[in-house]
């Protein structure tokens, strides 16, 4: 058989890779601890799950599920943006539901590129960002994201050739995987920058709530608060601890979100009415469980970095998210995919190798703190008998 040549780019996977190394500690009897992952532990709120329980029951809610049976679902995103940054939407042409934020990256360049259009992408990024570009043909001019600017790009510093091909850039900030945050002041010279040179700006955002204490992050609309070439997503998966159940959406731009409705609408139907019924109760109901998520996730965070640092391993704490990004030993710089191999295979410990991340990840190790304080406290143990 022949295949399409846009497998090419697909077939590495570092994280396919870690996959396997895991099985292999598995059968030296090793108890895996699981840091690799950023698939949340953490329950789904009960009012949540009652809400999904209810539908079960109900027949109406069996059948496919269009765009016009989501309105509940959309008037509800539509409102919670509204009432957390101000800013109006339209829910019949400005949200769109998604089975999860990935859905909506992974397609959208479908609706964007030609063949041989530029995506301009963060290194390192979120894998599956690169992917959809692979997909939809395009080519990817990769944004060095580097300590000593913030973990943020230098928008001057892309070639102007590179910019005439250019078709849209891509935004995710609180970051994964380094924890970055970016101030409002960034944005703003982000959408310019799009704007000056007629490129979409998206912004992958499933980690708007998760930060710690009264710190407040931006959303990218409320840099360009007519739309004018934004569209961000968002995900049900951190806030509410529904990875489980693929529910995310998409704001923005009314002519962005129509493109992506329209490839949504040859790759699939809406999820099952019911998850979005818990969706709906979750965003229009008690936001304590919100709260709760994040406290969880700083007070794992204090211990994982207090526990690093006794043993000599200093990394900054970070002010969101549900990892830490760390910088790994001299004698390891080089090779983050041989760190994560022998760290699982001598102790068990799995985490994600920085270069799985891009080019500029490599040197690094990224932890995904989805164990309580003990385990966590435990794979710290571990790793001190390793280093």
């Amino acid at each position: 058989m022949q295949f399409s040549k846009r497998l090419q780019p697909l077939k590495s996977n570092v994280f396919a890779d870690m996959d396997r190394a895991k099985g292999r500690a598995r059968e030296l009897g090793r108890e895996i601890i699981d840091l690799s992952l950023g698939s949340s532990d953490l329950p789904t709120a009960p009012h949540v799950i009652a809400a999904i329980q209810s539908a079960l029951v109900d027949p109406s809610t069996h059948g496919y599920l269009l765009f016009n049976g989501t309105r509940l679902f959309r008037e509800a995103a539509a409102t919670w943006y509204t009432n957390k940054y101000g800013i109006a939407v339209d829910p019949e042409t400005e949200v769109l539901p998604l089975i999860g934020s990935q859905e909506g990256t992974a397609h959208l360049p479908l609706a964007i590129l030609e063949p041989g259009d530029v995506a301009l992408l963060m290194d390192p990024g979120y894998p599956s960002h690169a992917g959809g570009v692979y997909l939809a043909g395009g080519e990817i001019y990769p944004m060095p994201l580097l300590a000593e600017n913030g973990f943020l790009p230098v928008l001057g510093d892309i070639p102007a050739p590179t910019l005439a091909k250019a078709r849209m850039m891509v935004l995710s900030y609180p970051h994964n995987p380094t924890t970055a945050i970016a101030p409002l002041a960034f944005f703003e010279e982000a959408v310019a920058f799009c704007q000056q040179h007629n490129l979409v700006l998206v912004h992958d955002f499933p980690y708007g709530d998760m930060v710690f204490g009264d710190l407040q992050v931006p959303s990218i609309l409320q840099a360009d608060r007519e739309k004018s070439v934004s569209i961000e997503f968002f995900t049900m998966s951190k806030s509410y601890n529904m990875g489980g159940f693929r529910i995310g959406y998409a704001i923005g731009n009314r002519d962005l979100i129509q493109a992506l409705r329209q490839v949504k609408a040859v790759v699939d139907f809406n999820q099952y009415l019911g998850i979005l019924h818990g969706a709906v109760a979750a965003l229009t109901g008690e936001q304590s469980c919100v709260r709760q998520t994040a406290d969880t996730f700083k007070q794992r965070c204090d211990t994982f970095v207090t526990a690093l640092d006794e043993i000599g391993w200093h990394v900054p704490t970070p002010a969101a998210m549900m990892y830490v990004w760390a910088k790994l030993p001299p004698q390891w710089a080089q090779d983050s995919i041989a760190f994560c191999t022998e760290l699982v295979c001598q102790t068990g410990v799995a985490a994600a190798p920085g270069i799985g991340f891009g080019k500029c990840g490599e040197g690094y190790v990224r932890f995904a703190l989805v164990h309580e304080p003990a385990k966590l406290q435990l794979a710290v143990d571990r790793m001190a008998k390793f280093l």
